[in-house]
């Protein structure tokens, strides 16, 4: 990025591009992610490229959800650990959970590649899938997963996720912290949580977010009443006027 200088309009945009690119260089991200990234792109434009409102309230559910579960794991693909490796390690710490690798395009060498990049950056507890333990309703290759992640999780955070593994995952009985730019699609719309906004910007805030509630000693009677209080679908709603009124100016 050295080439492009701070003050050029698309820095950031273009910064963000290029972590993914690195990472199909180094072998973490698959090609079929760079046109994920590309299509998340467009939609962080409709969204003006900021956190809005409906994202923070998503994002604050979202960290009593996390601490409230008594098995919380964290799935990360390839443009998750791309983007951002050091923060996945942190929000794991901090729950004292799992980062579990779950790719679409299988490939045992990528996946040993992202467990390595990701305690590289500081994590320390990261599992790979078991190709003898699976979730029902899937048939791809993301239905592996590991006996002591996934499969007996209750809360499973999937950041940059597919939709059909987010409805076999709820449909296995466990409740899907999603964050998806498109509040049109298929995890956004299956997901018991979806956070609207960009990756980059929502795991900072989820992590402060969770850390003030921990330091404020929040009881699980306020924590359950901010879940209860949550409606994924208006927010959705909300997220789509946005883009409508955002798109119309």
């Amino acid at each position: 990025m050295s080439q492009i200088p701070k003050s050029h309009p698309r820095y950031e945009s273009l910064r963000i591009r290029n972590l993914v690119v690195r990472g199909v260089k180094n072998g973490i991200t698959s090609l079929d992610g760079l046109i994920a990234h590309g299509r998340g792109e467009a939609f962080d434009y409709l969204i003006g490229e900021k956190t809005n409102d409906f994202a923070v309230n998503s994002i604050n559910a979202s960290a009593a959800l996390m601490l409230l579960a008594r098995n919380p794991v964290i799935s990360v693909n390839g443009n998750a650990a791309a983007l951002v490796p050091e923060e996945l390690a942190e929000l794991s710490a901090i729950l004292n959970c799992s980062l579990e690798v779950n790719i679409f395009h299988s490939s045992k060498e990528r996946e040993i590649k992202i467990k390595n990049y990701l305690i590289k950056n500081g994590a320390k507890n990261v599992l790979l899938p078991d190709k003898s333990r699976t979730i029902k309703f899937l048939d791809s290759n993301r239905k592996y997963v590991n006996p002591n992640g996934i499969l007996k999780a209750d809360v499973v955070f999937v950041p940059l996720e597919d939709g059909d593994r987010t409805e076999a995952l709820i449909k296995n009985k466990k409740q899907v912290v999603a964050i998806d730019l498109n509040p049109l699609s298929r995890t956004s719309q299956k997901a018991t949580i979806t956070i609207v906004d960009n990756i980059i910007r929502t795991l900072p805030l989820l992590i402060k977010t969770i850390n003030l509630y921990k330091n404020k000693k929040f009881n699980e009677n306020k924590l359950l009443g901010m879940i209860n209080n949550y409606n994924n679908k208006k927010i959705l709603s909300r997220a789509i006027d946005f883009i409508g009124y955002f798109a119309s100016r």
